[in-house]
């Protein structure tokens, strides 16, 4: 059967009738029991709660027919080295995002984040009107790998300083960790990044191995303490307007359910889909208020340090398109899309 990329309709409950609809039923059934490992942990604002609650859906929708039991980072595989264990079928699948594996394919990166790139509705514009969703299935499929998008991060932060940041030459000799593409804009400043799981960011800060760090939306932030040791925060998160999380699969294993247990995985990353952007959505602000109780100052790039990253960020497109011809493709397709869209971004929005 071939996959289809998202729930098209939003609202719950559509998706509990669909849910309903996509049980197996009686002597039909297939039990099927899987094992998932993770990049993040359950105990992350709504990133965890969002994998956590996928699979109790799923476990429910499908009257228990296919149960996938959750492993936290590392208990199975390295949090970052989950797409080739996948792609083996040494696990079942992997709770991700596509970002982690730009390693082994720098086009995966365009199904996760980009650097001034989209919001999200014009993300999913692209991935499930626009083409997004066929080259993210292709990518993938050249591994053995099944993808499906499963979670919305919000905009993001774009980093957290010891130190305030008067230009971009106060940048230069920095250790950070960075996350994609972004990470490759931020060594055109003279930084050294690297990328490091979310568990293990705030150890490194606490050390001194890294200087700063971006990872994602406030309230995440929070959770994982950023503000007791760095106190500048930096808006906005140019690096990552929006980005997309992702259960991958073996697809050997995903043949090997039923169509209804397939249908079952896809409406419920569907819901997670709407479930995870309403609820990061609603309390950002909260969580800038608290940093700034903290005495964290709460800083936004001036104009012409936005424009110096968006070129830096047009070289590093440019560049990477010119060493990887998949990289090329996808981001000419992405590219195609985002021109299509723009008369209806600047008419149909308010500025």
């Amino acid at each position: 059967m071939r996959l289809t990329p998202y729930v098209r309709a939003a609202g719950l409950a559509l998706l509990a009738g669909g849910l309903v609809l996509a049980q197996a039923s009686g002597a039909d059934a297939k039990r099927e029991r899987w094992k998932l490992a993770s990049s993040y942990g359950s105990n992350l604002d709504v990133i965890g709660g969002n994998i956590t609650r996928v699979l109790k859906n799923i476990d429910a929708a499908s009257d228990g027919d296919l149960k996938i039991q959750f492993f936290e980072p590392g208990a199975l595989v390295p949090a970052l080295q989950v797409f080739d264990a996948t792609s083996t079928g040494s696990i079942d699948a992997a709770y991700s995002s596509a970002g982690f594996h730009a390693g082994k394919l720098p086009q995966a990166i365009f199904f996760a984040s980009v650097p001034f790139g989209p919001s999200v509705n014009e993300y999913f514009g692209w991935m499930v009107g626009g083409g997004g969703y066929e080259l993210y299935a292709e990518e993938y499929g050249k591994y053995n790998v099944v993808p499906q998008v499963c979670g919305i991060v919000v905009a993001e932060s774009s980093g957290w300083f010891r130190k305030e940041v008067s230009s971009t030459e106060d940048l230069r000799g920095m250790k950070m960790r960075f996350y994609g593409l972004g990470a490759k804009v931020m060594e055109k400043f003279g930084v050294s990044t690297q990328l490091l799981a979310g568990g293990d960011i705030y150890p490194a800060l606490e050390l001194g191995s890294i200087d700063a760090t971006e990872f994602s939306y406030p309230t995440l932030d929070k959770s994982l303490g950023f503000y007791q040791i760095a106190k500048h925060n930096y808006f906005p998160g140019w690096h990552q307007q929006a980005s997309l999380l992702e259960i991958i699969m073996n697809g050997d294993k995903w043949k090997g359910l039923t169509d209804a247990q397939r249908k079952t995985v896809e409406l419920a990353c569907g819901e997670a889909n709407i479930w995870s952007m309403g609820k990061a959505e609603a309390t950002q602000g909260e969580a800038i208020a608290f940093h700034k109780s903290k005495g964290v100052a709460v800083h936004k790039w001036p104009d012409e340090t936005i424009a110096k990253f968006q070129k830096a960020w047009d070289e590093v497109a440019q560049e990477q398109a010119a060493a990887n011809p998949d990289f090329k493709r996808v981001f000419e397709a992405y590219t195609a899309f985002r021109d299509k869209y723009r008369p209806w971004k600047e008419l149909g929005y308010l500025k």
